[in-house]
């Protein structure tokens, strides 16, 4: 399965637990419930997003776009962050509203159940998608994934909630629980808005990747020093610049076959990278000076 039949799979499942959540919490009268349902039709929204950021993500790069449309997939995880953050603010205010006009929750049975079996199913489509975003580097992927997963905290949190509330009779723990839950997303987006802005600003690849390419390029003797190595994340494609330096006495050929050869190398490393080499004649000694 590619990335955008795992996107599909996510929508599929997020629409049926909607429908799920939102009638068993409308027959409760449960917000905690029906804050449930609000957060997997974001999470929903999320999903169509990131399935449409893939299908324009994996075109080829045009005239509009030389370096691909990699950033799509970066623009759809700053996107999603925010629309997880405004879900979590309707959450709180239905909640408060609730603890101000009073409450009432009934059915808590079907409530436990239905919070048991969204948690089930998000838990497995969550742990699929953060595989195949793993395997593909999709941000996209991996920014629904962490909000399926998310969803699955959240709903064992309601399920757990509901369950105290039949012990304790106590209704007013369902919208508390509610604002609780709104506390959980709104950590989820500060986290992914983060992810996303990294790419989109253009920040540095990690150190640990950083230290590989430096790695790859001196298992090389022909390059003697290299220098202004520049880094960058599009989406799941690295763009990688760097300037290698190779004997003076170097002809124009052997210059062009290590380009490509280490190239190579790092694409063997970082697959669907974007490599530039840029090779140098070594400077004179006295040019150190």
């Amino acid at each position: 399965m590619n990335k955008q039949e795992a996107a599909l799979l996510s929508v599929v499942s997020n629409s049926i637990l909607i429908v799920v959540k939102l009638v068993a919490g409308i027959l409760m009268h449960s917000v905690g419930v029906i804050s449930e349902a609000i957060h997997s039709s974001i999470d929903l929204i999320a999903s169509l997003i990131a399935f449409f950021s893939i299908r324009i993500a994996v075109k080829p790069a045009d005239e509009d776009h030389p370096f691909g449309h990699s950033k799509y997939e970066n623009v759809s995880g700053f996107v999603e962050a925010i629309l997880i953050f405004f879900a979590a603010l309707l959450i709180v205010y239905e909640a408060v509203k609730r603890i101000i006009n009073g409450t009432y929750v009934e059915n808590l049975g079907m409530g436990i159940m239905v919070m048991l079996f969204a948690s089930f199913v998000n838990s497995g489509v969550s742990y699929f998608l953060f595989k195949i975003g793993k395997k593909e580097d999709s941000i996209a992927l991996k920014a629904d994934a962490m909000h399926l997963l998310t969803d699955v905290f959240t709903s064992l949190g309601v399920a757990l909630g509901l369950i105290v509330i039949k012990i304790t009779k106590l209704d007013i723990l369902d919208p508390i629980i509610a604002i609780f839950v709104a506390i959980l997303i709104v950590k989820a987006s500060i986290d992914l808005t983060k992810e996303a802005l990294r790419d989109l600003t253009d920040t540095s690849l990690p150190e640990e990747e950083i230290k590989e390419i430096e790695d790859i390029i001196k298992s090389n003797p022909e390059i003697t020093s290299f220098h202004k190595l520049r880094t960058r994340k599009s989406g799941s494609k690295r763009e990688i610049d760097v300037h290698v330096r190779v004997d003076r006495d170097s002809n124009i050929v052997e210059a062009h076959e290590l380009s490509h050869k280490v190239s190579k190398q790092i694409n063997d490393r970082f697959p669907d990278s974007h490599v530039i080499i840029h090779v140098e004649p070594e400077r004179k000694k006295e040019e150190y000076k």
